[in-house]
């Protein structure tokens, strides 16, 4: 299970398991990456309950 998040300048993608890490990204700066990365962690339960909504229908 994986995020992508969207910055001004460039992408990341989160990996949600087995923990919050990241995978990849491009044109994110080191602070964009690691603001992203702890909005992730913040919202992880959140995200993974909109992920098996979304995914089940």
């Amino acid at each position: 299970m994986h995020v992508h998040v969207q910055g001004q300048n460039g992408e990341a993608k989160f990996w949600l398991e087995p923990t919050v890490a990241l995978a990849q990204h491009a044109g994110l700066s080191r602070r964009e990456i690691n603001e992203a990365l702890y909005l992730v962690q913040e919202h992880e339960n959140d995200i993974r309950s909109a992920r098996r909504k979304h995914f089940s229908r």
